[in-house]
């Protein structure tokens, strides 16, 4: 009798851990190459970066991690590979409920990573793609200014920096037209904390203002909120 109680109360133990609810995220994918290292499932939790679950990975490159989420956020799968070097070895992605596929390679980690699964991922790539176009021309301007037939030519570096403000306000401009655009993706509030902070707050209150309730409520939509209150209270 009590070893059939035991038995039983072992299988609900197992069904408990292995368990997964609608809010649940679970991360696999594999890590091409990787023989040996630690995988760690990462967020920010007021300002500190902390671990959620990790896995450490002895000869097989496959992988699988979880937890359980409020509500998307961004994530970061972190690889630590023990060779005493921290470059290239974080990705960052935007993780909500339901699967999430990350494929890459040990060696080239962050750079060739490929994710699925994650329609708030789609959107924020979309949107860092077309926005490093605007990045790429700020650098293009910064090193035109320092080849030697501009370096003390007033006039050119004034037509520079003109140059640079407007390409400046077509990255504001295009950052918020997304958020506004895709009101309806937890991405928004997100672009807007981080590409658009120092705006002027109307608009940071029109882009929260458009969300509806359920991104609104979110971690972002929660964060965009307190953001405008501190900017109005501080100009008052």
């Amino acid at each position: 009798m009590n070893r059939f109680f035991l038995l039983f109360l072992l299988g609900i133990s197992i069904i408990a851990c292995n368990s997964t609810t609608k809010n649940t995220m679970t991360v696999s994918g594999n890590v091409k190459g990787l023989k040996k290292g630690t995988l760690y499932l990462q967020k920010v939790n007021d300002t500190v970066l902390i671990t959620v679950d990790s896995l450490q990975i002895k000869g097989d490159g496959n992988y699988t991690l979880s937890t359980e989420l409020e509500s998307p956020e961004i994530f970061y799968l972190y690889l630590d590979k023990s060779d005493n070097s921290e470059f290239n070895d974080r990705i960052t992605f935007f993780g909500e409920p339901g699967n999430i596929t990350i494929n890459t390679a040990w060696n080239t980690f962050a750079l060739n990573a490929k994710i699925e699964g994650s329609d708030s991922q789609k959107k924020l790539e979309e949107f860092r793609k077309n926005a490093s176009k605007f990045n790429a021309e700020a650098l293009r301007l910064a090193q035109t200014a320092q080849l030697p037939g501009i370096q003390g030519n007033d006039q050119a570096i004034d037509s520079l920096n003109k140059m640079l403000s407007k390409n400046n306000l077509r990255g504001y401009l295009y950052a918020l037209n997304y958020s506004l655009n895709h009101k309806e993706s937890y991405v928004a509030p997100y672009l807007a904390l981080t590409e658009v902070p120092d705006v002027n707050v109307k608009y940071l209150d029109s882009i929260y203002n458009s969300l509806p309730d359920s991104i609104s409520v979110s971690k972002y939509g929660k964060k965009l909120k307190e953001h405008i209150s501190k900017v109005k209270a501080a100009n008052k």
